[in-house]
C-alpha cells in the first residue's frame, strides 16, 4: 500500500506564540480514499488542512501531498488539489454559470472544455434552469453541492473539503456524501473535516483530533470495536473525558 499514499505526515505542527494548534500529527492517505478529519470545533482541524493545502506554512514537522513537499511546492500542490472552504466558496454574486468559467478558467482549461463539462455538470445536478440565475439566490443545499462539484471541475488528485456540510438538512448532507462516493469512485481522494461524528461512518477511515493531537485514528468499524462503542460519537467522547482528565 506504500506506493498508493498520496498524503503523508510526519510530527507536522503548527504553533501561534505560546499556543499550538496542531501537535505533532503524524498519518498517510492512500489514493481514492475518504479520509475523515474529524473533531471538536477548535480541535486544530482547519490548521491542520491548512497546511496541507499549502496556505499555511508549518512550524515544524514534514509533509507531502500528491508527491510534492509542503514547504518547497505550495504552488504545485495547489495545482493539484481541489479545496472548498468551511465558509461558502463561490461568488454569489455571479451566476451558476458564471462561477463554474471563472473557477474553472483559473485552473488554465480550454474554452470547449469548459463549456462541455459546465453543461454536463449542470445537467448532473439538475441545475440547468438555474444556470443564468444569482449563485446568492439558491438553497444552501444547492450552493454547497455546487461549490463541492466547482471544486473537482478540473479532476484533481485531491480534494479538501473543511465542514462541507454545515447547516444543511439531513437529506442534503446525505445527498452530498453521494457526491463524494462518486468522486472518490473515480481516483480522486477525499479529505473531509467534520464535527458531526455520525459522519464518520462515510469515511473509509477516521482520524480523530483533540486539542491538537491525533488521539485515535482507523477505521469506523474498528475504532467502535476498540473503544466498545456502539456509535462514533461514543468514542469521541471517551477520547475527550480521557483529555480532560490528562489535563486535570
Amino acid at each position: 500500500m506504500a506506493n498508493d499514499i498520496i498524503i503523508q505526515t510526519e510530527q507536522l505542527t503548527k504553533r501561534f506564540g505560546d499556543f499550538i494548534a496542531v501537535d505533532h500529527i503524524s498519518f498517510d492517505v492512500h489514493k481514492g480514499e475518504i479520509f475523515g478529519f474529524l473533531g471538536a470545533n477548535g480541535a486544530g482541524k482547519t490548521t491542520a488542512m491548512r497546511m496541507l493545502c499549502g496556505l499555511s506554512l508549518p512550524t515544524s514537522g514534514k509533509a507531502t501531498i500528491a508527491g510534492f513537499d509542503i514547504y518547497k511546492k505550495t504552488e504545485a500542490i495547489k495545482r493539484s488539489i481541489g479545496y472548498m472552504s468551511q465558509k461558502f466558496s463561490l461568488y454569489e454574486d455571479l451566476t451558476v454559470k458564471e462561477n463554474i468559467r471563472f473557477y474553472a478558467g483559473i485552473y488554465g482549461m480550454s474554452n470547449k472544455y469548459i463549456k462541455d463539462k459546465t453543461a454536463l455538470l449542470l445537467q448532473q445536478l439538475h441545475l440547468e434552469d438555474e444556470a443564468d440565475k444569482l449563485v446568492g439566490s439558491l438553497p444552501l443545499g444547492w450552493k454547497q453541492k455546487l461549490a463541492f462539484s466547482v471544486a473537482i471541475f478540473h479532476e484533481p488528485q485531491i480534494v479538501f473539503l473543511d465542514e462541507p456540510t454545515g447547516g444543511v438538512d439531513p437529506v442534503t448532507r446525505r445527498e452530498f456524501w453521494n457526491l463524494i462516493y462518486e468522486a472518490s469512485a473515480k481516483g480522486i481522494t477525499v479529505f473531509v473535516t467534520t464535527h458531526y461524528m455520525d459522519e464518520a461512518e462515510y469515511c473509509n477511515r477516521v482520524s480523530i483530533m483533540v486539542d491538537g493531537r491525533i488521539d485515535a485514528l482507523d477505521t469506523p468499524v474498528a475504532l467502535k470495536e476498540n473503544f466498545s462503542a456502539a456509535s462514533m460519537d461514543e468514542v469521541f467522547l471517551q477520547l475527550a473525558r480521557k483529555a480532560t482528565r490528562n489535563d486535570s
